[in-house]
């Protein structure tokens, strides 16, 4: 192996998080780090075997685990006897935690898209959350720190810089003056006028600042792709999720910004199951995906976590959880494979990834011509659907 083995999962965080860490680590061989995710069980059990199958294939590394089950399951991700260490999650890309030179590490390699994560925690108090717990209060990065991100990135050959975070639209709000996200979106985009794609990471639709709404409606730049941070259709489960916005406030948000850029794709994220939900909430969640045209969508069943509100409401029976997060994901392949037939015969740009495929604007996935280098922009008109790739 060429350097240490950084193994990310979860959310594009934690893949922004894994490069940095790579980076610092540098040449270090005989470690292999797990960059984990705890957002529900089923994430924790994939972190579980993420770590099983690293010891199997690298008997002789150093196994250290970090990210937010190293957090919120400590105690026993540490029982695990495959585990060397463990680093807290806030630590993470502290070179101290790690006992590496301070001095910056060799640059990682060229990349077609670079995730920058310009915030990381949150303030809020989903019920059916434990994020909190292992990322923390809101802090963000200043505007000076993301442009020098991104001029970073730019001068290792990336064309698409995609902003991450925990909870991105809190962006700005420990920081002087508390500016809206817009306003970072505003001034990447002014002193880059090189850049030529910008991408938003799952954005909280209620806190869109008119800025940013603008920026979306009318500039090329910036993807026609709003992925939200939904999580459920019907009010009195979103009430009691704690969530700030209502059904209505999704919808009209949508309507708004399709009315101005009919080309927007749309992407969210929807649980199944959630303690207390009826019939006829399960109903509301499935007709949000019509009523919004969601074409990416993220489905969860919900699972209790430790020590969330949720945990302590009636839960709905588990046979029923799975049976309703399939309905909810057979919704969205229906309006994504209607949407995907519809982009057959549509000239789109795409950039090229390393696998011989790429992202269109609107995040639909192309196959590219043989050949195609990683990290071009190449406009061609797909003439068919297969497999859920455009050809």
């Amino acid at each position: 192996m060429s350097g240490a083995e950084v193994i990310s999962l979860g959310c594009r965080l934690n893949i922004a998080e894994s490069e940095r860490m790579k980076q610092m680590l540098g040449e270090s061989d005989d470690v292999v780090v797990i960059n984990s995710c705890a957002v529900t069980s089923e994430a924790v059990r994939q972190t579980r075997q993420a770590i099983r199958k690293a010891r199997r294939e690298r008997p002789d590394a150093r196994l250290m685990v970090t990210g937010c089950a190293a957090d919120i399951e400590r105690d026993q991700i540490a029982a695990m006897p495959e585990v060397d260490g463990l680093i807290a999650n806030e630590a993470k890309l502290d070179p101290r935690a790690w006992n590496v030179p301070i001095a910056q590490a060799p640059p990682p390699p060229t990349r077609t898209r670079a995730f920058i994560a310009v915030q990381n925690g949150c303030d809020h108090a989903c019920t059916f959350c434990v994020i909190p717990q292992g990322r923390g209060k809101s802090r963000s990065m200043t505007i000076a720190e993301v442009l020098s991100e991104v001029e970073h990135h730019l001068a290792l050959g990336a064309r698409e810089m995609v902003l991450t975070g925990v909870d991105v639209t809190s962006w700005g709000h420990d920081l002087p003056d508390t500016p809206p996200l817009g306003a970072l979106v505003e001034a990447v985009l002014v002193r880059f006028p090189e850049l030529d794609r910008l991408r938003m990471s799952s954005l909280d639709g209620i806190e869109i600042d008119p800025k940013l709404f603008d920026l979306f409606a009318s500039e090329a730049r910036v993807m026609p792709h709003l992925h939200l941070s939904l999580q459920h259709g019907a009010d009195l489960i979103l009430k009691r999720m704690k969530r700030r916005h209502l059904r209505a406030d999704a919808v009209d948000l949508v309507t708004r910004l399709k009315s101005r850029r009919p080309d927007m794709a749309i992407g969210a994220d929807l649980i199944a199951g959630f303690p207390t939900e009826t019939d006829a909430h399960h109903d509301a969640n499935l007709s949000i995906i019509d009523e919004l045209d969601i074409v990416h969508g993220h489905i969860f069943p919900y699972s209790p976590r430790p020590g969330t509100p949720a945990a302590r409401m009636p839960q709905v029976d588990r046979s029923l959880v799975k049976a309703r997060a399939a309905q909810l994901r057979g919704a969205v392949a229906a309006r994504r494979s209607a949407w995907l037939n519809s982009c057959v015969g549509e000239t789109m740009t795409v950039l090229a990834e390393r696998d011989g495929t790429g992202y269109a604007p609107h995040y639909a996935r192309v196959e590219l011509p043989a050949g195609t280098p990683a990290g071009e922009l190449i406009t061609l008109t797909p003439r068919a659907l297969e497999g859920g790739l455009l050809i």
